[in-house]
């Protein structure tokens, strides 16, 4: 089957930074689906990985988003068959989603909604799950901070998560969902996917939400750059809020949440499918849900851009694109040609 693969970290221009190659099509056991991938998203895990360290055991096929048709089952699957179209976001101990074929734990994995085809729906998976789980599992949002008011601040509302963790958010009755960006094209789509307010995170936060005079947010949610922000944060959180973060800050001082008790949460998709948690199923249930949603129109595709075919100069191109770290929702390779 063919693949495309990094071996040495390099930088993204260089044209073997990511190369094609052939893999052997592997075999579905346990509770694995064969997919046969249509559509791949490209997100910062990826390029992460690409860059940190030369792979153990030779060159490794990268890619977390995907969609596609089941063309084989384990003998313990349940809940799909061949034929079904399927998206998820993968795991991250596994080979990725940049091959024709790829092996994924049928826990984690969703039918496709029913409303999009499969560029739309490769664009979802990853970011979905992360936020859903950050808002939902670690933030709680449906349960109230005692003395706050029903508030939500997303910092850096027009990337990938932030551009789901809106339209979801918005989805809880009563909850304000005030979200960041600083260029005039990413505050507009934040206000498009249904944002109430949006700040400008390249000023001061704190100051903004005092200037609004809208309640402290009880629920802060950052996507990226914390570390820069933490001590913003800590100002204008509600006392006995609650805090999740998803990037990967150098260092993160985190003693000025102190004397207000906020809660710190870690959010990572993997953390499931790494140590194959007993409730590693809640993934699965999550992109139903989400897929529900989607053919409901009360969600969308967050798709902004769409390179043909699979193939490692398009790949590395949406890794570029990626790397400018300037991009309005998600941006999606797609077919083999």
């Amino acid at each position: 089957m063919r693949a495309v693969a990094y071996d040495i970290p390099l930088p993204v221009d260089d044209d073997q930074a990511l190369f094609d190659c052939e893999r052997e099509t592997p075999v579905a056991a346990g509770r694995d689906l064969l997919v046969e991938v249509r559509a791949v998203s490209v997100n910062p895990v990826d390029i992460k990985i690409r860059a940190a360290a030369r792979p153990q055991g030779g060159p490794r096929v990268l890619g977390w988003d995907a969609a596609g048709v089941v063309v084989a089952v384990g003998p313990d699957v349940q809940w799909f068959k061949p034929g079904d179209s399927v998206y998820y976001a993968g795991a991250v101990d596994r080979p990725g989603s940049n091959a024709e074929y790829q092996l994924v734990d049928e826990r984690i994995v969703a039918h496709k909604p029913s409303t999009l085809d499969f560029s739309q729906a490769a664009a979802m998976p990853l970011t979905a799950i992360t936020a859903w789980e950050a808002l939902h599992e670690r933030l709680a949002v449906h349960r109230p901070v005692v003395g706050a008011g029903s508030s939500l601040l997303i910092i850096g509302g027009a990337g990938g998560v932030g551009s789901m963790a809106i339209q979801l958010a918005r989805q809880t009755p009563g909850l304000l969902v005030t979200a960041t960006a600083s260029r005039p094209e990413s505050v507009e789509w934040c206000r498009q996917l249904g944002a109430h307010h949006v700040l400008d995170h390249s000023k001061p936060l704190a100051d903004q939400i005092e200037a609004m005079k809208i309640d402290p947010p009880a629920y802060v949610f950052s996507t990226t750059h914390t570390g820069e922000h933490m001590r913003d944060i800590a100002r204008l959180i509600a006392p006995q809020g609650r805090c999740c973060l998803i990037d990967d800050p150098s260092s993160l001082d985190v003693m000025p949440l102190k004397r207000k008790s906020v809660s710190l949460h870690w959010e990572y998709i993997f953390t499931r499918s790494l140590h194959q948690t007993a409730d590693m199923a809640n993934q699965r249930e999550i992109l139903t849900k989400v897929a529900a949603m989607v053919d409901d129109g009360l969600i969308g595709t967050t798709l902004k851009e769409t390179l043909q075919p699979i193939n490692a100069v398009n790949l590395r191109q949406a890794h570029a694109k990626l790397e400018t770290d300037r991009m309005i929702g998600k941006i999606v390779v797609a077919g083999w040609g």
